[in-house]
């Protein structure tokens, strides 16, 4: 075997459907609604709402996990997670991200430039008291990005709150909870023949009109 794989000639043809300016909503978010209902109504897509997001650390390197997200509105994409963590840190530091979404069945990507807030702590309490309560308890357990001795230290402290919380409500913690992307610049990607790939861009303007561009694949 050589030192490396060489993977040339792995070729795929992009030919399942086109983006069109005809055929686009004026608002990026009526276009990705579109793009979403399809994923989810597509039987090859496991969790159309997965998602990638990227932040920029202290050393200036981005670094991409992926997230979940939970809804979306005219202004913006609401995802979860623990602030002290280092997506965290990172968002509160930038106050922005670049989130991805990725349909290979569709031969789709969605690429969203954005500036973040955290959202109202109301809202972070309804969503977190929605969740089942194994997944609220994780949270509370889990010191998320820190390190830790082992698993033991994680399953131990889960099985402490579990008694204290049995017969309780659980408190959401004051370090986890919601925020909203909210986009500036969204591209829509869609596979072509050819390797010639629509590339669709919303760009916001500073009269809060959005402005639509193709760019070359």
């Amino acid at each position: 075997m050589n030192n490396s794989e060489n993977l040339h000639d792995k070729r795929k043809v992009y030919d399942k459907s086109q983006l069109i300016e005809t055929e686009i909503k004026e608002n990026p978010i009526e276009q990705f609604r579109n793009w979403f209902l399809d994923a989810e109504e597509n039987p090859q897509v496991s969790e159309a709402n997965a998602m990638a997001i990227s932040t920029v650390e202290e050393d200036g390197c981005p670094r991409t996990r992926m997230v979940l997200l939970k809804s979306y509105n005219w202004e913006g994409f609401i995802f979860y997670t623990n602030y002290d963590s280092r997506k965290g840190k990172s968002l509160e530091k930038t106050q922005k991200a670049c989130l991805s979404f990725f349909w290979p069945s569709l031969e789709r990507q969605i690429i969203i430039k954005a500036n973040v807030e955290r959202i109202a702590e109301n809202l972070s309490d309804g969503y977190f008291h929605s969740r089942p309560k194994g997944s609220q308890l994780g949270a509370a357990v889990s010191p998320q990005s820190q390190e830790i001795p082992n698993r033991d230290f994680l399953e131990n402290k889960l099985k402490d709150l579990e008694k204290e919380f049995e017969d309780k409500e659980i408190p959401r913690p004051e370090n986890w909870g919601g925020y909203i992307a909210k986009p500036y610049e969204i591209e829509f990607w869609q596979g072509r023949p050819n390797r010639l790939h629509d590339r669709i861009l919303y760009s916001l303007t500073e009269d809060f009109d959005w402005k639509v561009s193709r760019l070359a694949p």
